[in-house]
């Protein structure tokens, strides 16, 4: 009786020994996913949607603040010192001319991928009133720019020089996910397959969301939509529309341009104003006050960004029909 008892209470501590190994496992499964940092919320999705259940995706940019002024907090930093990928929007984001040095320095044995690498990036709040025969020198000085801008990662980004918000295109955003795919294949081949895998069904669901926005838009009379930030310059771009922007270079207009762009409205029958959550909309209701308009707001740092892109050119197109 004495061994049968004497058995059984070994056999009790091999099952606690055994359960706590198999918690110990179970722990450094969780913590032995890839940590991934990102600058901004859409490219949150980016790096989940390739990484799935290999990645922890950490978000510098909390929701509803603006990369203009954004400084990072203690538990990001220490994220960034445990991460093994760092994806950078790389487009002179203020958020990333005023941090990368010390976000670098960080963990110096952290890759770091810039999602704009092979983005043609164009003029920050490029003026709609420009003569069309400016349009192509514009063009190869935009190439020479973007040259330049991928010698110096740390180029001082100005409102009146070239766009920042690359991601409002669902043309780059294919290819800032072919960056991200590529750094994670870099380091972590064992699961190539797996997130390659990943990266063709949401470049798929990509090109089809850009083939409903193209459809969309085709065939329009009226090009021209009011926003507060030029922020969607690419989607203009890319659907052959006009963004009229209130806020030039970083400031509110003048009275004489506030005029001009009150009179402009009136002309183009614009009844929005545009505004983003990360901005006071005081400017942007006065606008839309002068011209018996609306103010409507649209998101160019949604978390869901498949969702927040539909969202917003549907808002968009409504306000152009």
């Amino acid at each position: 009786m004495k061994v049968n008892k004497l058995a059984l209470g070994g056999l009790l501590v091999l099952a606690v020994l055994f359960s706590g190994c198999i918690n110990q496992h179970q722990k450094v499964q969780e913590t032995s996913k890839i940590g991934v940092v990102v600058s901004i919320l859409p490219q949150k999705q980016f790096a989940e949607r390739i990484g799935g259940d290999k990645v922890e995706v950490t978000v510098m940019v909390a929701p509803g603040a603006s990369p203009h002024t954004y400084e990072p907090t203690p538990s990001q930093m220490k994220a960034v010192g445990d991460a093994k990928l760092y994806a950078k929007v790389g487009s002179d984001v203020e958020f990333e001319t005023a941090w990368m040095d010390k976000i670098t320095a960080a963990n110096n044995e952290m890759l770091v991928v810039d999602c704009s690498k092979g983005i043609s990036l164009i003029q920050m709040g490029e003026h709609h009133h420009r003569e069309d025969e400016h349009h192509e020198d514009e063009h190869h000085e935009d190439e020479h720019h973007m040259d330049e801008h991928h010698m110096d990662e740390h180029h001082e980004h100005e409102h009146g020089g070239l766009d920042p918000h690359i991601w409002l295109s669902v043309k780059n955003a294919k290819v800032m996910v072919e960056n991200i795919y590529a750094s994670l294949v870099q380091v972590d081949p064992e699961n190539s397959q797996y997130y390659l895998e990943n990266r063709n069904a949401y470049i798929e669901e990509l090109e089809g969301l850009d083939r409903e926005l193209e459809s969309s838009f085709s065939g329009l009379e009226s090009k021209k939509f009011m926003v507060f930030h030029p922020a969607w310059g690419y989607l203009a771009k890319d659907y052959d529309l006009t963004q009229v922007p209130v806020e030039q270079e970083g400031k509110d207009p003048s009275a004489k341009e506030l005029k001009e762009l009150i009179d402009e409205a009136r002309q183009e029958n614009i009844r929005v104003v545009f505004a983003s959550p990360q901005f006071n909309k005081d400017t942007a209701d006065s606008v839309a006050g002068e011209i018996g308009g609306t103010v409507v707001v649209i998101n160019p740092l949604a978390e869901d960004y498949v969702s927040n892109m539909r969202t917003a050119a549907s808002k968009i197109k409504t306000s152009l029909t």
